[in-house]
């Protein structure tokens, strides 16, 4: 069977047609990974925006402060993928049966392959009529962040924060570099508290309140009110209290883009597309497809070193990295596959502080400082479970993030052992003080989305360049 095999990818290989949805970071990187792996077949890239894929980490940082415009953060090719680009046309539908993507201009598109890699949009601010006030603005797009930036850089009175997640945080940090009074409103006891913990939490509280932000936590926003020409000039929370403000954003979150694959029998939801460890979409009663991938925000799998809880992770590398497993796995077969095993990880700019994290620390329950000094907002800590280290994050001490990983991959025990320099003062561990399920807080950047029982067992590969 070996030599009929071997023909079967060169066939494809030569002449298949792959699709990917989403012309987003993970569509990129997939189409060189699959001209790197030797695909010369038919290949489509489609997009909702107008726009090539970009880099969206800047938009947060560099494009708010007026470092870089927003139509200058353009991914790099790093190879040519020779595709035909549908962009500014969203998919509407997906025919498994006769392998069509539907478009929102009537056309179809069909596919022999199909990776899917729409992403996330931010969530809009709920009303529809406050929401369309001028003044009041979501961040996640290109347009997003450049309609923003020029409303900081004409100098609004003051600026309302909703939600203090990462991306909140980022834009109230900015605000303060350039001076503006800034209010950040959040429902959690304190920022961060979703993808980090209350304890962590309470570190970046201090933070903001030593840089001047008027945090207020444990409170929501209630309502925007503008004034007679459509303006957003106020906002009422919860607690009876107002604020008034010329720049409203609402951070609260993201909704993964899944709408259009209603009726298409995946495995698809609120928390993504399911698929297994290289990337193959599962239909609805849990069965891997073999024509069907899934790459970068949108995809959630299960992981072996967190009991094979079903992740999904908004993250740089996971989408990068999601992106090359699903196109190698698309183009060759079994026993050939690749697992996407990536341990996760983000980082964070925000007050004059470097805020990086590996693993996923909301599967912990407790946390304990192992380097540095709090009181600097220099430290790394470790997160456990069960007896054993599941995440790492550190405050300015991104050079350790690497032995913290090591230790995290081979399951080493919580609390890790001393370092060998610069030990905290208590090595104790405490509570993570994690939000309870259900608590109205920020979404984090990863999320445990249920869990898969079996007790297989895999083991971490090199990637293969």
């Amino acid at each position: 069977m070996a030599a009929p095999l071997a023909e079967l990818v060169r066939d494809f290989k030569a002449k298949g047609r792959i699709v990917i949805v989403g012309a987003s970071l993970a569509g990129l990187r997939a189409a060189e990974a699959l001209r790197a792996e030797g695909f010369s077949g038919s290949l489509t890239i489609i997009g909702d925006e107008p726009y090539e894929p970009y880099d969206r980490p800047p938009l947060s940082k560099q494009v708010l402060k007026g470092w870089v415009p927003a139509d200058h953060t353009l991914l790099p090719r790093l190879r040519g993928v020779d595709a035909q680009w549908r962009l500014g046309v969203a998919a509407t539908g997906l025919d498994r049966a006769s392998r069509q993507v539907r478009l929102a201009n009537g056309e179809q598109v069909g596919y022999d392959r199909l990776l899917i890699a729409t992403g996330t949009r931010a969530r809009q601010w709920p009303n529809p009529t406050e929401a369309a006030l001028a003044g009041v603005y979501a961040l996640r797009s290109r347009d997003d962040a450049a309609g923003l930036q020029q409303a900081l850089a004409a100098r609004p009175s003051r600026v309302l924060v909703i939600g203090a997640g990462f991306i909140g945080s980022e834009v109230a940090s900015v605000c303060r570099e350039l001076d503006l009074p800034v209010t950040v409103a959040e429902r959690g006891p304190a920022p961060l508290v979703g993808p980090l913990g209350g304890v962590i939490g309470e570190i970046a509280a201090e933070m903001q309140r030593d840089h001047g932000v008027d945090l207020r936590c444990g409170v929501g926003v209630s309502s925007l009110e503008g004034d007679a020409s459509g303006h957003v000039r106020r906002a009422r929370l919860s607690d009876d209290t107002t604020i008034e403000a010329d720049v409203v954003l609402a951070a609260l979150g993201s909704i993964r883009n899944v709408e259009w694959l209603q009726g298409s029998g995946l495995a698809a939801g609120f928390w993504g597309v399911g698929c297994d460890a290289g990337g193959r979409a599962f239909d609805i009663n849990g069965v891997v497809t073999d024509t069907v991938y899934v790459a970068g925000d949108v995809a959630r799998a299960p992981h072996v070193l967190y009991e094979y809880e079903f992740l999904a992770m908004e993250h740089w590398d996971n989408a990068v990295f999601g992106a090359e497993i699903a196109a190698h796995n698309m183009v060759n077969l079994e026993p050939d596959y690749y697992p996407h095993l990536l341990l996760p990880g983000f980082w964070s700019g925000q007050f004059g502080v470097n805020i990086k994290s590996v693993g996923v620390p909301p599967f912990a329950d407790e946390i304990a400082f192992t380097q540095g000094s709090v009181e600097q907002r220099r430290f790394a800590a470790a997160y456990g479970h069960r007896g054993r280290i599941v995440a790492a994050v550190t405050f300015n001490q991104g050079k350790w993030l690497p032995h913290y990983a090591g230790l995290i991959e081979r399951s080493a025990p919580f609390p890790p052992p001393p370092p060998g320099w610069d030990q905290a003062d208590d090595l104790k561990p405490i509570p993570a003080e994690f939000p309870e399920h259900g608590v109205p807080t920020a979404i984090p950047d990863v999320v445990l989305t249920g869990h898969d029982p079996s007790e297989r067992r895999a083991e971490f590969r090199p990637r293969r360049r």
